[in-house]
């Protein structure tokens, strides 16, 4: 049986995704292209790989048990590609936590570590996933325990929080607030509080009761929500771009001021040239912009900034 690459790969996208116009957009083909090459691979195959129900899709057991194989299908081919060109082939670097823009910081080392191809990842857990079965050479984001043992990280950034909230809360003409100020507001969190490790952690130290979460449709969306209502709050990056959403105030947080740490994380072994370019890379950054400055006496972190060797 001889495997088409371009239907696997459409595969390894959707199952990524779990939503085929998603999966269609990382692979520039309509969501009709690829929903007809996995159809093409299930009837090769003999066997539905997806299941769709309810206005989703899901993984059959038969696609738990194809998407391994498949990534590894994938990244053979690519591999195969690089080496008949001559040429080693571009770091693979993905990121997560899209909603604090983690390309704000790979932008500023781009120029300086090679040529760098960017992922898709959605969370921690899916580009760890990747990492493991090296689909990618690295990942930036924010890491948090447990890691698994195969798996080295290293600290890039620590960047000061604001809240942002309503032009109509009552605390939006301060020119900056203590995070225990925000007691008696409601922590607005892209998604159920218990999987954002960051937000969980500042409303468990900081006394915030009121919780609700949204949906994760983009950072617009989520800041016009914010907006609309004058009790709600939420935490983004400093240097994290505003759209521009009308009614929406950003203010700084001090005493203490909260601290969210970037890491890049790469799988023990990885052995590509262009992980220490990207290591260096971001070594010099923050040295230049003091991207790890930590104060314990006036900053918090919801653990000790610390980085494996």
């Amino acid at each position: 049986m001889d495997l088409d690459v371009a239907q696997v790969r459409a595969f390894v996208r959707a199952a990524e995704e779990l939503h085929f116009g998603r999966a269609a957009g990382t692979l520039a083909i309509s969501q009709q292209a690829l929903s007809k090459r996995i159809a093409r691979l299930e009837t090769l195959l003999g066997t539905a790989l997806f299941q769709r129900a309810g206005g989703g899709v899901h993984l059959t057991e038969a696609g738990r048990r194809f998407l391994r194989p498949a990534r590894q299908t994938v990244a053979a081919a690519d591999a195969a590609v690089a080496a008949a060109a001559g040429k080693d082939r571009p770091l693979r670097v993905d990121v997560w936590g899209h909603l604090y823009a983690p390309m704000r910081t790979l932008a500023q080392v781009a120029g300086r570590a090679g040529e760098l191809v960017p992922g898709h990842g959605r969370d921690l857990p899916s580009v760890t996933a990747a990492l493991m079965q090296g689909d990618i050479d690295a990942a930036f984001g924010r890491v948090h325990p447990p890691l698994h043992a195969q798996l080295t990280h290293r600290l890039v950034r620590l960047e000061p929080v604001d809240a942002v909230l309503s032009t109509d809360h009552p605390l939006a003409a301060e020119p900056a607030l203590r995070p225990e100020q925000l007691r008696g507001s409601v922590l607005w969190s892209p998604g159920a509080l218990d999987r954002l490790d960051f937000l969980h952690q500042f409303a468990e130290r900081f006394g915030i009761r009121d919780r609700a979460a949204s949906v994760n449709l983009g950072l617009v969306h989520f800041l016009d929500e914010v907006a609309q209502a004058p009790d709600r709050f939420s935490l983004l990056p400093a240097d994290v771009p505003l759209p521009e959403v009308p009614g929406l105030r950003s203010v700084p947080l001090a005493g203490p001021t909260p601290l969210y740490a970037w890491s890049l994380l790469w799988r023990n072994g990885n052995e590509h040239p262009g992980l220490d370019g990207l290591v260096a890379a971001c070594a010099g950054e923050a040295g230049r912009s003091r991207w790890l400055e930590y104060d314990p006496a006036h900053d918090w972190l919801p653990e000790p900034p610390t980085s494996r060797p």
